[in-house]
């Protein structure tokens, strides 16, 4: 994860669009406005410095030290550990840092950060760890799995495992219809999809609705080379 300078630039781009004189870009830089493209790289060194000044000790450390937020430096279910991915997704929102692919998964797939009642409990979201299991790992039926991460085959077209958050037990998940191809690359066919669907209603993942909506996502179901979301 890194501090994305072009959005930083943007930003500052946006900001002079107000400046209507040679006399006002002066004032607003304290330069001449010949040097404006100078003044500007050093202006975004200066707003990544203050941004830097507002992160969490522990955000400053892995973007310093180039850690993605998914190889988390806190202890497992420690305060500390959600917050860093809430504040990870807080930064990604306001497009000012660049993820990896990776950390992508866990930011825009994921509420990992965010609790939940359960019953009378706040419980912590998509954190499906027990003793002995990584972030992304469980047993079922014997057999440790990768969770949350589609897969082709099975009974139908792709398959995924997920712990159920009501009983914590894994669930295999099946869908989409081994006849049919996908086409996500035609911004047509997915709106089409999404309205038939609803897909933005779909927020269950123990359903295969909610994983048909958003297979564009994982490249290696469709074979393309680009993600897509279809609402």
């Amino acid at each position: 994860m890194n501090i994305s300078k072009k959005r930083i630039k943007q930003i500052i781009k946006e900001e002079l669009e107000v400046v209507l004189s040679d006399q006002e870009v002066k004032e607003f830089f304290g330069v001449d406005p010949s040097n404006l493209k100078k003044s500007l790289n050093s202006e975004v060194d200066k707003r990544i410095d203050m941004l830097e000044g507002q992160l969490s000790e522990g955000m400053r450390y892995h973007i310093k030290n180039n850690i993605p937020v998914d190889k988390n430096i806190y202890r497992l279910n420690s305060k500390n550990f959600f917050s860093l991915f809430r504040e990870a997704r807080s930064l990604y929102k306001k497009d000012l840092v660049v993820l990896s692919e990776s950390e992508k998964y866990y930011i825009s797939e994921t509420d990992i950060g965010e609790f939940g009642r359960y019953g009378n409990t706040m419980v912590p979201l998509d954190f499906p760890m027990v003793e002995g299991e990584s972030i992304l790992e469980a047993k079922y039926k014997g057999k440790k799995v990768t969770l949350n991460r589609p897969q082709r085959g099975g009974s139908k077209k792709f398959y995924v495992y997920v712990r159920d958050p009501k009983s914590g037990n894994i669930r295999k998940v099946s869908f989409g219809s081994k006849g049919m191809s996908v086409k996500v690359a035609s911004p047509e066919r997915r709106k089409s999809f999404a309205a038939r669907h609803k897909c933005k209603e779909k927020k269950d993942k123990t359903k295969a609705g909610y994983w048909a909506c958003r297979v564009g996502r994982y490249p290696h179901l469709t074979g393309s080379k680009s993600r897509f979301t279809w609402w």
